[in-house]
């Protein structure tokens, strides 16, 4: 199972490439997700995730993030990966998502790249490092830096011996994360793709699609694979 930002969308998290408002819109997401706009300027990069993480803070799981607490629930191998860094699969009841492109409601030593979970957000923008001094980063990934080693390979195994794949309210776009589905398909898994728009997602007869919502679509799944009784 993988998941991407249009499960998110659908509980009100703004996809990364939507369009910045108010006093954001000056910037694109692009040139504030860079190991060197926070170089440059670790203040405006701080802000931004910190506005992100408000937002966030702000949302609730939707129906399709519960759908695959289900799912979880009744299959023992069940494996979701994750490319969103907003927590709410974990806040729905997932116990376990492998996180491709980090969290955002966590931080990390931008010196150290010790993991921090709690911080003064009151404080210096960006707060530093309790060990150190040096600036905290949001423990995300960014443009130009590599995806964490350890996430990657648990999600490429996943795939690689699953025999059901779906992935869900994402393009499929983005390496590495895109070649996930095909990956699972060559290996002789079933694979569907849930999206609410198949523009740009690549076909293949190991392929199925199914458009809509994951709101929608995946409560209809469970349900109909475990019908309540």
């Amino acid at each position: 199972m993988l998941t991407g930002a249009g499960i998110s969308a659908e509980s009100g998290v703004a996809t990364f490439r939507d369009a910045l408002t108010g006093l954001w819109a000056q910037y694109r997401a692009e040139d504030l997700a860079t190991p060197e706009a926070f170089a440059r300027n670790p203040a405006l990069v701080w802000d931004w995730y910190r506005m992100r993480r408000q937002m966030v803070a702000r949302a609730e799981p939707n129906a399709g993030h519960l759908a695959l607490v289900e799912m979880e629930a009744q299959i023992p191998e069940f494996v979701l990966i994750t490319q969103n860094v907003d927590g709410l699969h974990q806040r729905a009841g997932s116990s376990r998502p492998i996180e491709l492109h980090g969290n955002i409601t966590r931080a990390r030593c931008s010196r150290e790249d010790t993991p921090v979970d709690h911080w003064d957000e009151t404080a210096d923008s960006p707060p530093r490092c309790l060990a150190c001094g040096a600036f905290l980063r949001p423990d995300v990934v960014w443009f130009g830096e590599l995806l964490p080693l350890e996430a990657l390979r648990a999600a490429e195994m996943a795939a690689r011996h699953c025999d059901v794949f779906l992935s869900v309210g994402t393009s499929n776009l983005v390496e590495p994360a895109a070649s996930l589905p095909w990956t699972a398909a060559a290996a002789g898994a079933e694979v569907a793709v849930l999206n609410v728009s198949m523009d740009g997602q690549r076909r293949g007869p190991a392929i199925e699609h199914l458009v809509g919502p994951a709101g929608e679509l995946l409560p209809a799944l469970v349900q109909a694979t475990w019908p309540k009784r």
